[in-house]
């Protein structure tokens, strides 16, 4: 018997990503990175039944890696911090609540490595202890499988790890503008352009019309660093906008070419219908006629070909030179008698041996 292939994928399942994202959109509306508020999220949705309903334990490992890439897909970037602590929560969840002995690891790629690190120094430094105590209890459970790459790889079978689409909801807006302009940079910023400014005019060796910075350069700063916010708030807000005008273009494109296949099979029909009268007439006699077809083929190409070319007996006679009614001797005397009078002659049969 042919082997029934699985009933989800080998990197990712849609439905429990459809879960995952409905548990991580609820626990982002919180505006909270507590793991109390998470784990009553995770007891309200009744998360813990996703690993029930597998009979065989080969299926359930398999399973249980799916559903731990999925979350550490959310746990890295390019996802808000809120979602990463999110994905850390969901990890620490899916490995303490799997059915598998013993549990499957986490498979943290190398690649991987420095984001996280950069990840955890921030909570230091944000002084999330909540979120430091779960990834200690991870590490000190070993729970992470530190590998060259985030899934198996085979050397007989090219795999090509499936993508994800990323979910716009979730991505963490850009805030290294803001940061780097600050006010007091600007402050600072100005305080340098004044003193330049000053020290120019006490040299009087310097011409005064020669300048190496921008005048209000702290201004054009300032005045860039809000454009590029207000086009950030309107390029995320308009986000589902576009969505929904995608769908309703595709279902206009459906629609147009729906009517424009009805309208070429229009087109067809008429030209089929409107045929010449000679062919009508034609196709009718076929059809009334009550004789074979190879008979009415020959009426009907006979007249043709004698009209067009005479046969081959006629054209036989007029290479010899001989008239039409000299050809009406018979064909199978070898000579004529020289008499005017002509006697008929029956040709006997031929007698068999």
């Amino acid at each position: 018997m042919p082997r029934v292939p699985p009933s989800y994928t080998e990197f990712f399942y849609d439905p429990l990503t459809e879960d995952v994202e409905e548990l991580l959109t609820r626990f982002q509306l919180t505006d909270s990175v507590r793991y109390e508020v998470f784990s009553a999220i995770w007891r309200e949705m009744c998360f813990s039944d996703v690993f029930r309903g597998s009979n065989s334990g080969g299926d359930m490992k398999r399973f249980c890696r799916v559903a731990l890439a999925t979350a550490l897909k959310y746990f890295l970037p390019p996802y808000s911090y809120q979602i990463r602590v999110g994905g850390l929560y969901l990890m620490f969840a899916f490995y303490h609540t799997q059915l598998v002995v013993p549990p499957v690891q986490i498979r943290l790629a190398l690649r991987d490595w420095a984001p996280v690190e950069t990840f955890l120094k921030d909570t230091k430094d944000s002084g999330h202890l909540d979120v430091i105590y779960i990834y200690q209890k991870l590490v000190n459970t070993k729970a992470f499988h530190y590998t060259a790459m985030p899934h198996f790889l085979t050397f007989n079978k090219q795999r090509k790890p499936q993508r994800e689409p990323v979910c716009a909801e979730f991505l963490g807006r850009t805030t290294a503008v803001p940061d780097l302009l600050s006010e007091e940079t600007l402050e600072e910023v100005t305080n340098i352009q004044s003193l330049y400014e000053k020290q120019k005019g006490a040299t009087k060796e310097v011409s005064t019309q020669a300048t190496m910075t921008h005048q209000g350069f702290a201004t054009q700063l300032q005045d860039c660093m809000t454009k590029f916010v207000t086009w950030q708030q309107k390029t995320f807000s308009q986000d589902k906008d576009k969505n929904s005008d995608e769908e309703e273009e595709d279902k206009d494109s459906g629609e147009s070419r729906a009517k424009l296949l009805s309208s070429i099979k229009q087109k067809s029909f008429r030209n089929f219908q409107l045929a010449s009268k000679a062919r009508r007439h034609r196709q009718a006699e076929v059809v009334d006629s009550s004789g074979s077809g190879a008979e009415q083929v020959q009426e009907a190409t006979a007249p043709a070909r004698s009209r067009k070319t005479p046969s081959l007996r006629a054209r036989t006679w007029m290479s010899l030179g001989v008239t039409k009614e000299e050809s009406t001797l018979q064909a199978w005397l070898l000579s004529a008698p020289e008499h005017s009078e002509r006697v008929p002659v029956k040709r006997s049969q031929a007698h068999r041996p």
